[in-house]
């Protein structure tokens, strides 16, 4: 759904792969190694089948296995902790496991190899699968979804669009509601790493990695999701929000605390951001409704390029103050606030505190209205 940009990578239709994990030793099998066990139905002659690790954005090749002429291949290795892997005949074609260093033993058939005809010896590695498949399938009806969308905002249908959005975080509840049924699965803590936007639901993010940090501590994938919320637990809804000094399209220094004694919308966005682009329209009439009655926004641009961010706001009819250090994805105010898509905005009081987060459309205005009333 293209509500919003984001600076992550998505691979095929599996869950978004985040998270370097460690190598592993071919040693012989036994209590501190795994071994899997295969047999691939319907397998080409003379072939070959790769473990690869789920790496930080790619698959890494880690082992080759002959598959034999009934079909049978085997891996043998060691992983200091539960680790996920493709088993496959390239990158492209393979199913998921989720290695211990136990034995796992695996049915699968080359013509839908995707998808296993039997898991044995790793629970986990059912569970990955359950998950696998409900995020494919919530994958076909967020394209759906997105199509309306991009249409509904094309017409200017503004309404319609922010339903639409409703209708596709209800869709996120599914997958929400499986990992919070299994806290104690590496599983889980790799789906909310993977799913869960902590900028828009930073509360279930946070609360499942305290259920993790509880009941595995010393999990790589529990340390990875709490040093990314790390920096937003300091712009939790009730914090006083961390101030930004930037520079102004005239090259001045503008300060967020600058705007203390008004309701401020600080809006991350960029001129190269085509959501963010299309919901301005909806923004600017907002502002022009409300700025009269004690409400301001803050610009913050991730632009790049200075005379794209000035042409942007000068077409765009953006008449409020903006800020940008044009450093993209590496800019100091997107890396103060955990911003990692957007837009993204934050709605502060009078004394600077943060009220509410990624309100838009209706939802903002109607918040507005109760604050400005």
């Amino acid at each position: 759904m293209k509500m919003r940009f984001s600076k992550f990578v998505v691979l095929a239709s599996a869950v978004a792969l985040l998270g370097a994990c460690q190598g592993n030793k071919k040693v012989a099998n036994g209590s501190n190694s795994f071994e899997i066990l295969g047999k691939l139905q319907n397998a080409p002659e003379n072939g070959s089948i790769y473990l690869f690790e789920l790496g930080e954005s790619q698959f890494i090749a880690r082992d080759t296995s002959e598959i034999g002429k009934d079909g049978s291949f085997k891996f043998e290795g060691t992983v200091k902790e539960p680790t996920f892997y493709q088993v496959g005949l390239d990158r492209q074609k393979g199913f998921f496991l989720v290695v211990d260093n136990k034995k796992i033993e695996v049915v699968a058939d080359a013509n839908n190899i995707a998808n296993p005809v039997k898991i044995e010896g790793s629970e986990d590695s059912k569970l990955f699968q359950e998950l696998n498949t409900l995020v494919q399938e919530s994958a076909k009806k967020e394209q759906a979804l997105g199509e309306r969308f991009n249409q509904a905002m094309a017409e200017g249908k503004t309404d319609e669009a922010e339903n639409i959005r409703e209708e596709y975080f209800e869709l996120q509840k599914e997958k929400k509601a499986f990992l919070a049924k299994h806290p104690g699965s590496v599983v889980s803590v790799f789906g909310t790493l993977n799913l869960v936007d902590p900028n828009n639901d930073f509360a279930f993010a946070d609360s499942m990695a305290t259920l993790y940090t509880e009941k595995l501590p010393d999990s790589k994938y529990t340390a990875m999701l709490n040093e990314r919320l790390k920096g937003l637990r300091s712009t939790a809804v009730g914090a006083v929000a961390p101030d930004i000094t930037l520079p102004t399209p005239d090259g001045d220094m503008m300060s967020l605390s600058s705007l203390r004694g008004k309701y401020v919308l600080v809006d991350f966005w960029a001129s190269w951001c085509g959501p963010c682009r299309q919901e301005n329209p909806n923004v600017v009439r907002m502002y022009n409704k409300y700025k009269d009655k004690g409400f301001e926004i803050f610009g913050v641009s991730l632009d790049q390029s200075e005379d794209k961010w000035k042409k942007a706001i000068q077409a765009d009819n953006l008449t409020w103050p903006h800020v940008s250090d044009l450093k993209g994805w590496q800019s100091s105010a997107a890396q103060l606030y955990g911003v990692n898509a957007i837009p993204q905005t934050i709605l502060l009081d009078k004394e600077g505190k943060i009220i509410a987060k990624n309100l838009r459309g209706a939802a903002l205005e109607e918040k507005l209205e109760s604050l400005l009333q």
